[in-house]
């Protein structure tokens, strides 16, 4: 249910309303616009008169929702979610390059990899320590070392970082990362997104190989309603019949989403394709779509990585499609990458 109240409400009865509200046993967001301020009613609405809330002076409109998200429902938070990440937005107007090699391999490689990819304009790391694999015997990631390794390269060069969590267990680990990745497999890993949902930081949110939209965002409802909002979307591509590429990605996804959540979104157009040179022109076209960002798969000498190798660009040709994607940006409403 969603309570819409007149622009001149008064602080005071606002703070009425929300203490009878959840005198009823239900959970209030509270949303607050330019214009208007929106009261988002969670759980059992059922139990609520909605003649007399319609009677309360400062009440607009009061209708209910048919979704079964709330907190992340376009209708309960009209404006866009902005996060800031060091200094960088995430949403609204703003783009953000995500990019850096699959796995983290050395010292010396996330090094040179983070250098390049932000001397081309990417705004934060990527980098994998712990690495998710079909098989048991495939490189698992250097685990806690890996994490070590992304923060002296976070030292080097100042760029926050991100990379995914794989249990809740090891969340003592990424206490000085700035962007904690969910990846495919654990989007309904339930018990760790409610865990992550106490946490104070952005959660990078990936959709699962055979997941439908609505599936996505009730997965970010978990954890937005632990009370952390700063979720970020991630369109990786799902599992079809096409075998040409690794996963069919959906672009589509991308403006419906927007239309349905106020949360960013990013696509990763690296493991949706499996090939390096799919990657420039998927990247351009999730900017066509309204894409709030882009992560990248950019390794040194992808000819030898331990992981991915074959969808991760060199740091020269991740520079050119940078440029590329900063001449389309004016012509989808976005601000130039900062």
């Amino acid at each position: 249910m969603i309570i819409t109240l007149k622009k001149d409400s008064g602080e005071k009865q606002i703070d009425n309303l929300v203490r009878w509200v959840k005198s009823l046993g239900l959970d209030v967001n509270v949303s607050r616009g330019n214009n208007t301020t929106i009261l988002g009613l969670i759980g059992d609405t059922s139990k609520v008169d909605i003649d007399l809330v319609n009677s309360i002076e400062i009440v607009e409109q009061v209708r209910r929702i048919q979704e079964p998200y709330k907190a992340a429902n376009r209708k309960f938070h009209p404006d866009d979610t902005v996060i800031n990440v060091g200094g960088h937005l995430i949403g609204g107007d703003n783009f953000q390059l995500i990019a850096g090699p699959c796995s983290v391999e050395s010292e010396e490689q996330i090094i040179a990899v983070a250098r390049a990819v932000k001397a081309a304009g990417a705004t934060v790391l990527r980098g994998g320590a712990f690495k998710p694999r079909t098989s048991p015997y495939a490189f698992q990631g250097l685990r806690d070392t890996g994490i070590h390794l992304l923060l002296e390269a976070k030292k080097a060069t100042g760029m926050p970082i991100i990379t995914e969590i794989m249990s809740i267990r090891h969340l003592d680990l990424f206490e000085d990362v700035d962007i904690i990745q969910v990846g495919a497999r654990n989007m309904q890993n339930f018990e760790l997104l409610r865990e992550l949902g106490r946490l104070k930081k952005p959660i990078f949110l990936k959709r699962g190989l055979a997941n439908t939209v609505e599936e996505w965002l009730m997965s970010a409802e978990y954890i937005m309603s632990e009370g952390n909002g700063q979720v970020i979307l991630c369109e990786r591509g799902i599992r079809t019949f096409e075998p040409y590429t690794r996963n069919t990605l959906d672009l589509s996804a991308v403006p419906l989403v927007k239309e349905k959540t106020h949360l960013p979104i990013f696509v990763d157009p690296s493991h949706a394709s499996g090939l390096s040179r799919l990657v420039s022109p998927l990247s351009l076209a999730a900017v066509g779509a309204g894409a709030d960002g882009l992560i990248i798969e950019v390794h040194n000498d992808p000819e030898h990585a331990l992981c991915d190798g074959a969808q991760s660009l060199r740091p020269e040709q991740f520079a050119a499609l940078a440029e590329k994607i900063r001449v389309m940006l004016p012509l989808v409403g976005k601000k130039d990458i900062k």
